[in-house]
């Protein structure tokens, strides 16, 4: 029997964390670069750690202003610190919430430029085996992230995006472009459990492409999304996946 976890992106200050509480088993909870602030994080880890739900650091460029979608050339040392800083805070919010951080998770233009970037993804992986060699990275399958990730020691989450458009090399289409969101909770649905279930998915040249993944993302700021997450958890039930948290 398949079993798949679902993950949201928390404590961004928009959409219904509440709700989506209610439908995921791991939660990717903001740790202030990009969005939230201490008060909201406080909180979000609080919900998630009273639903046992597993919480992990989504961490950022420093970018409020752009969401943390814009990138940045960052020195090596700089970025290190950045991700620690980030770690540490959201760690002792969830401690104070009787929970722990098990993964980290890059949040945005940073996730996306971690896929290839040798020394950013470098720089991500030094940092969160400086903080604890136990917590998890998650990240795109054969991104540069995860095979960096494996050769430190650290352990690896593989996800797919329930509403992202793929591109037949197998990265996201970015936002902007046409393909990037699928906006249709029926069709984010019947993608998901493809993926689940036979490994593959459609990229937007019509091609079928593999995607190895123990973890579902289903973004919290996108219109819809706790619709498209409910169909998406229903339909998964129906085909018989189990929903748990993974690796």
């Amino acid at each position: 029997m398949a079993v798949i976890d679902l993950n949201a992106d928390l404590g961004e200050e928009i959409g219904d964390d509440d709700a989506m509480l209610t439908l995921v088993t791991s939660a990717n909870i903001a740790c202030g670069f990009h969005a939230g602030n201490p008060a909201t994080l406080a909180a979000t880890c609080r919900s998630a750690a009273t639903g046992g739900i597993r919480i992990g650091a989504q961490v950022s460029y420093p970018d409020r202003s752009g969401f943390g979608r814009r990138f940045i050339d960052v020195a090596h040392d700089d970025l290190v610190a950045d991700v620690v800083y980030q770690i540490g805070a959201l760690t002792a919010l969830a401690y104070r919430a009787g929970s722990t951080v098990s993964y980290v998770k890059p949040h945005g233009a940073l996730y996306n430029t971690v896929v290839h970037h040798e020394h950013q993804s470098a720089a991500v992986v030094e940092a969160v085996r400086s903080v604890d060699v136990g917590l998890a990275v998650m990240g795109l399958p054969g991104s540069r992230l995860l095979r960096d990730a494996r050769a430190a020691g650290l352990p690896t989450i593989t996800e797919a995006f329930a509403d992202r458009g793929y591109r037949p090399d197998g990265t996201l289409v970015p936002r902007g472009e046409p393909g990037a969101l699928i906006t249709d909770s029926a069709d984010v649905a019947r993608r998901v459990v493809r993926m689940v279930t036979s490994g593959t998915v459609t990229a937007v040249d019509g091609t079928d492409i593999s995607v190895a993944a123990q973890s579902i993302c289903l973004h919290g700021d996108t219109p819809g999304a706790v619709h498209h997450a409910q169909a998406v958890r229903l339909a998964l039930t129906d085909a018989g996946v189990t929903i748990a948290p993974v690796g």
